[in-house]
């Protein structure tokens, strides 16, 4: 397994991917690679393996599932049909879907394609089904979603919504005229030279070395079955890629502008739409840092047992994509990208002040939450609130079994109705409490979404 960062000149890069490889043995994760650009310059490398069952080692030329990153191509692609005076984002679906059917019919006639790309939408949005590799595939999902329950007013509360980039994706389909990853080759991936970015079920994929996922049980590690999510998600979240193609999509959204798109439009993409709470605003798919100095756009990605992330700051001409083959990579994620901002661009983590909280105080918190395939209970224990995770499954497929829970964690006060993780997979994250009319807890949101209190 190559670990090695001794042949790695970059002082910064190197320091970068020292910190991947420690965190790769800390949470057995059998392979990662990263991409960095700085200043006109490209730094990549590759770590472990791409499989403990068949192991090949990792490059910068690996394949990746990238997961939810492949969600800002749909935005990007939309903007680019809206610069085309082809849609309007705030048009209602309909105009582009007239066959669009949601559980609450006043929903589906106002909802508009900017609900859908600011994950605003409000029903259920992690719900995950196959329906096989024909070009119908997108089609059928999107009737599907027609039994999703809606949990909160069509654009008030942000909450991540996957199934809205399932009827995003579609629009794509029926405005173009062509299956979703034919619209995907013509309009980003020929014309921006992304020639190591693909979805399935093309085979063309397998033909070039790529990882397979991973998760931990116990003290073993296994490999996570499986593979495909199906081509209905490819909008969702089926882009397999590599980090030199992720810096040049980078590079394109950090520019001023091309034959693809004006660089107004893609500014446009950057600005807040709506507030996430304390982690920042919304914007059409890009998550924007609530600092302003610098700010940064980026967006993460998790499929079964891979987790990428993928940030870029324009104003300091960086951009940074990490891309792992384990369940666990998120945290190291995480970790090495906050190594990364401080090393090349000053940026240094701000922590809120933990608030003493009464137990008494924690008492209304206390309860069971869920949205769609997530779901955990709080209790309070030892005096502090404990977040259990409850695994339900349901991905790729609805009948999908769980996997393994994660253990519980702390989570704590900084101000009212504001938490913050203590421990990992939560560690730092950044929660929020949202009351209904009458002062009552209705949602805790945490890890993007709001889990609504169900008893």
């Amino acid at each position: 397994m190559n670990l090695s960062t001794s042949n790695i000149k970059d002082p910064n890069f190197k320091k970068v991917s020292q910190k991947i490889v420690s965190e790769m043995k800390r949470l057995s994760i059998p392979g990662a690679a990263v991409g960095i650009w700085y200043k006109n310059r490209e730094h990549i490398a590759g770590f472990g393996v791409t499989s403990i069952e068949n192991p090949l080692p990792v490059t910068p030329d690996t394949l990746f599932q990238v997961g939810s990153i492949s969600k800002t191509l749909t935005g990007t692609m939309l903007m680019q049909l809206s610069e085309h005076g082809k849609i309007d984002l705030d048009a209602p679906v309909r105009k582009y879907l007239s066959e669009l059917r949601l559980q609450n019919e006043s929903v589906a006639k106002q909802v508009t394609t900017r609900h859908l790309l600011t994950h605003t939408g409000g029903w259920v949005g992690d719900y995950f089904n196959d329906f096989g590799n024909g070009d119908d595939a997108l089609q059928r999902m999107v009737k599907d979603i027609a039994r999703l329950p809606q949990i909160m007013p069509l654009g008030k509360i942000w909450s991540y919504n996957n199934a809205g980039f399932n009827i995003a994706s579609r629009i794509i389909e029926v405005v173009t005229g062509k299956p979703y990853e034919q619209a995907a080759q013509e309009m980003l991936f020929d014309p921006l030279g992304l020639d190591m970015t693909f979805f399935f079920p093309s085979d063309i994929l397998i033909t070039h070395r790529f990882v397979v996922g991973h998760y931990n049980k116990g003290k073993n590690t296994l490999v996570a079955r499986p593979w495909a999510i199906g081509r209905a998600g490819n909008g969702v979240g089926g882009v397999v890629s590599t980090v030199k193609n992720l810096l040049t999509y980078a590079r394109f959204h950090m520019g001023n502008g091309s034959r693809i798109m004006q660089r107004k439009t893609l500014k446009a993409m950057r600005v807040p739409q709506i507030s996430m709470g304390r982690r920042g605003s919304m914007g059409i798919t890009w998550f924007i840092s609530p600092t302003s100095d610098p700010v940064r756009f980026s967006h993460g990605g998790a499929t079964h047992g891979q987790q990428a992330t993928f940030m870029f700051i324009p104003d300091k001409d960086f951009a940074i994509s990490i891309l792992t083959n384990s369940d666990s990579g998120g945290v190291l994620n995480t970790n090495a990208v906050t190594l990364a901002l401080e090393l090349y661009c000053g940026i240094k983590p701000t922590l809120p002040q933990i608030l003493h909280t009464h137990e008494n105080e924690l008492k209304e918190f206390a309860g069971s939450y869920r949205i769609g395939t997530e779901a955990f209970d709080l209790k309070i224990k030892n005096k502090a609130l404990m977040l259990y995770p409850i695994p339900l499954g349901g991905f790729p497929k609805p009948d999908s079994p769980p996997g393994p829970a994660t253990p519980p964690m702390r989570i704590a006060f900084y101000d009212k109705d504001q938490v913050i993780g203590l421990d990992e997979p939560l560690k730092n994250a950044l929660g929020d409490f949202i009351r209904d009319e009458e002062g009552r807890v209705e949602f805790l949101r945490i890890s993007g979404r709001a889990h609504k209190k169900i008893k």
